[in-house]
């Protein structure tokens, strides 16, 4: 499984990263976890507000930081 994080390094985007990878170790979730800061990559996603998580190239949630419980939710279904 691959997870991206779209953000440019505001306080919202390094606060999912850090939930994000906090799930998937503690879960023991054999995941990619990648950081993508390149606007225009970003902007690739239809993503205009960040931060936002894609996994396996689907967008799952822009514009806020879901809760650790909600992460697990979205990347094991």
């Amino acid at each position: 499984m691959e997870i991206k994080i779209l953000g440019t390094g505001c306080p919202k985007c390094k606060t999912l990263e850090k939930l994000t990878r906090e799930v998937v170790e503690q879960n023991g979730i054999d995941a990619t976890v990648i950081k993508v800061e390149d606007i225009v990559d970003i902007m690739n996603y239809g993503v205009m507000m960040t931060p936002a998580l894609v996994v396996d190239g689907k967008v799952v949630v822009k514009g806020r930081v879901p809760s650790a419980t909600e992460i697990l939710k979205l990347i094991t279904r």
